[in-house]
């Protein structure tokens, strides 16, 4: 698949870019997807959800009732689960959520992500450009001549660009990441894929 080059006006430079087709041309893998998807999210957990057991919790541990001749239940004191205000029975305790997913899959899953946003016509290619100072209006301007200020949108740079990075960063719908931090979610996650061609070059080789 051919593009056109774009610069930071919106006008066509008349300059073409090839995508991949090992990289923006498979067969998606929706599986390999999800399971890059999930690991991504379930690294973000903080898993550091905790609710008291019946040990934990504050109270006399008086026997409330005799064992026998109530014709009721038995019970214990007053942190037993089945008393108000009492335990939980099995509840959260903090835990890492991680888990292991091979390098070939996430590599198949971010493929399938890129193919997708080629199949939708959601990939834009710019000059590889900066800021000479942050400036949010100047971004803003350049998402509006690219025709991509109203959609969600992840700007894939070749390199580190701080003015770059600092003017997108009050941008509600804008995120700038470099090649190196591309993943699946994030792909997944913008309805345009803004690449400069440097960035283009280093992903043509994934």
């Amino acid at each position: 698949m051919e593009l056109s080059v774009y610069n930071i006006k919106g006008e066509d430079t008349g300059k073409k870019v090839t995508l991949n087709d090992a990289v923006f041309g498979i067969e998606p893998n929706e599986h390999a997807i999800y399971l890059d998807v999930k690991q991504y999210m379930a690294n973000k957990r903080q898993g550091t959800h905790k609710s008291k057991e019946r040990s934990e919790v504050s109270g006399s541990t008086r026997k409330l009732i005799r064992q026998k001749g109530s014709g009721g239940a038995r019970r214990g004191d007053i942190n037993s689960p089945v008393m108000v205000g009492g335990g939980r029975v099995f509840g959260p305790r903090p835990r890492n959520y991680d888990f292991k997913l091979n390098k070939k899959v996430k590599a198949l899953a971010r493929k399938s992500a890129l193919t997708l946003k080629a199949q939708e016509n959601a990939i834009c290619v710019v000059e590889d450009f900066t800021f000479e100072a942050p400036k949010t209006k100047d971004f803003v301007s350049f998402a509006q001549n690219l025709k991509v200020a109203d959609k969600k949108m992840l700007l894939v740079l070749g390199s580190e660009n701080k003015n770059v990075y600092l003017s997108a960063r009050n941008v509600p719908k804008a995120k700038v990441v470099t090649t190196s931090e591309l993943n699946t979610y994030k792909v997944l996650d913008c309805a345009s894929l803004v690449l400069t061609e440097s960035s283009l070059a280093a992903i043509n080789n994934f």
